[in-house]
């Protein structure tokens, strides 16, 4: 049995939710629309007021601008749930058809609307070939202050998302020192990011538009679709949070993977511009990305000052994302910095000060780095098979595009040396 949320006006939802009982179709919760887009964007909601997107098959609802927005699409989009649009005018129906939504007029009699419903849940289930089946995502790459790779980490991520046959968005949200069009020799000032926000907020974002101010960077045969960022600090009022927000719930149906490359602060600054209730904030565009991620990729160095910073910025990450899921990856692994033994080391301080019981380790290679900056190309173009390219892939292959494996806690009993480290446990740690 179809289950519906009905997101009108009262006295047509009682009409519509009468009709809908005799077409054998639930309907879970009515509502006004306004209730319905509150409850569904509030951040790790547990309340069933307004209606519980994971008790619903579809949600019936106005597409009106202030209804039917990139956010509110996005919601659904992570929680599986179908939109059926009721359009007033030609200007909601485009709206509509921008977002890839069925619409229907907004007097459609109940049976149309269960056609419209019914439709948009077959296409999904039967069109979900083994390319659609991997649900479009937002990984966001974040590390601790003192450049402990980020920007690296990012563009190689994205390089081995793309020879994996992914689609694949990069975008640089960093406000403080945005370098993604330096590394790879893109022209600073082309649209980028900025230009896709300022679509966002005025509506206009689409997949044709990101194609069309997008930079495609070729990596071998594959290709990543690059959002440069903003060529000077100065300009990041212009990445608002909304706007952010809007524009990377555009960027997820235009790529199967879409990394954000992000600055490290996580500072909120509300008592600075106290005065200002709708100021802008300097890490608006960082707060906005962590918080849509549907992954971060946390970056430590691999050496004592690195890890110290990771440990004191971890929970403000944590308080930032909730329960977004972390990989962490130790960048730059070499014996020097930390003696014997650094994977343990770095392995045993991450779990006894952060609680992060895994974590992948990615070994230094500067001749490939530098080869690669000089070509202005990712690493996996100048160098591929630089053991860091092999890493980047692995961890790919196994943290990013497979399903997160249940782990079992009770493997942490002490054991020798030897036995540690030959466990099959520990497979997914680069050589």
């Amino acid at each position: 049995m179809t289950k519906l949320i009905l997101a009108v006006d009262p006295v047509q939802g009682s009409r519509l939710a009468g009709e809908l009982a005799r077409a054998d179709v639930e309907v879970v919760a009515v509502t006004d629309a306004a209730g319905f887009v509150e409850g569904a964007l509030r951040p790790m909601s547990r309340s069933d007021e307004g209606g519980s997107l994971s008790a619903a098959d579809a949600v019936v609802l106005e597409s009106g601008a202030d209804v039917l927005t990139p956010a509110l699409v996005a919601a659904c989009d992570r929680s599986a749930v179908r939109i059926v649009a009721l359009h007033r005018t030609k200007d909601d129906e485009r709206r509509a058809a921008a977002f890839g939504v069925v619409s229907v007029p907004v007097d459609a009699d109940a049976w149309t609307i269960v056609d419209a419903a019914t439709g948009a849940l077959t296409a999904a289930v039967s069109g979900r070939g083994r390319h659609e089946q991997r649900r479009h995502r937002v990984v966001t790459v974040w590390g601790a202050a003192g450049a402990p790779g980020r920007t690296t980490m990012a563009i190689e991520l994205s390089a081995a998302l793309a020879g994996a046959g992914a689609r694949v968005g990069l975008v640089d949200a960093d406000t403080h020192a945005p370098s993604i069009a330096v590394a790879l020799g893109i022209a600073e000032e082309g649209p980028g990011f900025a230009a896709a926000c300022r679509q966002a907020e005025r509506g206009q974002l689409d997949e044709g538009e990101l194609a069309r101010i997008c930079v495609p960077v070729r990596v071998g045969g594959d290709r990543i679709d690059v959002l440069p960022g903003i060529n000077r600090p100065s300009r990041w009022p212009e990445l608002g949070a909304r706007r952010v927000e809007d524009a990377l719930a555009v960027c997820r149906r235009w790529a199967d993977h879409v990394v954000v490359d992000v600055a490290s602060s996580l500072e909120r600054d509300e008592e600075i511009v106290s005065d200002l209730i709708d100021g802008p904030r300097r890490n608006a565009a960082t707060l906005a990305a962590v918080q849509a991620a549907d992954q971060i990729v946390a970056v430590v160095a691999a050496d004592p000052l690195g890890v110290a910073r990771f440990l004191r910025a971890h929970a403000e990450l944590r308080a930032a994302i909730g329960t977004t899921p972390v990989v962490v990856i130790a960048n730059r692994l070499r014996p020097g910095a930390l003696g014997l033994d650094a994977r343990g080391q770095i392995r045993r301080t991450l779990e006894r000060f952060a609680g992060v019981h895994d974590v992948w380790f990615v070994p230094q290679d500067p001749r490939s780095a530098d080869a690669a900056l000089l070509a202005a190309q990712p690493i996996a173009a100048a160098s591929p098979r630089s053991p860091l390219t092999l890493a980047v892939r692995r961890f790919a292959a196994e943290a990013i595009q497979a399903e997160p494996v249940p782990r079992d806690d009770t493997r942490r009993a002490r054991r020798p040396r030897g036995a540690a480290r030959a466990r099959p446990s520990r497979p997914r740690a680069a050589p």
